[in-house]
């Protein structure tokens, strides 16, 4: 795994409600309740509704008003889904570091969260290496399955990103553009935490701006990749790549 979870791995609980963005209650196994902390701040379409299971874990911090974080669901169709979305730059960072995403292999280090650029942003990783550009790559975790209004994306397994309107996610787009201009080379990775996902698409049906930023990207030269992931109760692992698609 890139990720593998403390303690022997995850923890499985019904799902009750997720309330006030940040909390969640369950029920264990054992019909006790729980409030877990949910570390998924956006909207969660299709990641997480009442009676579903879901896998959380502990944390040994005693500050910790709650211990419990949620971490993974399993959906009715067998789909497994990775809710807590700080968990992709490490998949991401591992993989690198193991040699197995090929189109960025061979540079000499990986830093991460490095400032940079004119809107004060923080790039998530950082490759560098001997007589070659430095690699800005900005990943992107990927749970959004479908579309409501057109129902047979999901069936096909067609992810969206972003979930909900981000600002955010356009201007570390107009970032990597000008680190392209500059000689640099700018990547966008999509990590996509659903195993029911095979292709991603840009969400212009939530995000309009965001689609249109991500086309004059790749006119300016910034690549666009997509990997999968294994996802268990035990941990995360990056795995094969997947089709990156723009709509015409």
């Amino acid at each position: 795994y890139d990720h593998m979870f403390d303690n022997g791995g995850l923890q499985g609980a019904c799902l009750l409600r997720r309330y006030q963005r940040f909390l969640a209650d369950v029920r264990l196994d054992d019909d006790t309740c729980l409030t877990l902390h949910c570390p998924n701040t956006g909207r969660m379409t299709g990641c997480g509704e009442p009676g579903w299971r879901i896998w959380f874990s502990l944390s040994d911090n005693r500050a910790r008003k709650y211990p419990g974080t949620w971490e993974v669901t399993q959906s009715p169709a067998g789909h497994w889904i990775g809710v807590n979305t700080a968990r992709a730059n490490g998949v991401v960072a591992s993989a690198l570091a193991a040699g197995r995403i090929c189109e960025l292999s061979g540079y000499r280090s990986l830093r991460r969260e490095v400032p940079y650029g004119e809107e004060r942003s923080r790039i998530d990783l950082l490759l560098e290496g001997d007589e070659r550009p430095a690699c800005y790559v900005e990943v992107k975790s990927v749970t959004l399955l479908g579309d409501p209004a057109r129902p047979a994306l999901a069936a096909a397994g067609v992810g969206f990103f972003p979930d909900a309107p981000s600002e955010r996610a356009s201007k570390h787009l107009r970032e990597l553009m000008r680190l392209r201009q500059q000689g640099h080379r700018a990547v966008v990775l999509f990590c996509v935490l659903h195993t029911g996902i095979q292709q991603v698409r840009a969400a212009s049906h939530i995000d309009r701006s965001y689609a249109m930023t991500l086309k004059q990207a790749v006119v300016h030269g910034v690549e666009l990749l997509a990997y999968g992931c294994t996802i268990t109760p035990e941990g995360l692992r990056l795995t094969s790549r997947l089709a990156v698609v723009l709509d015409e």
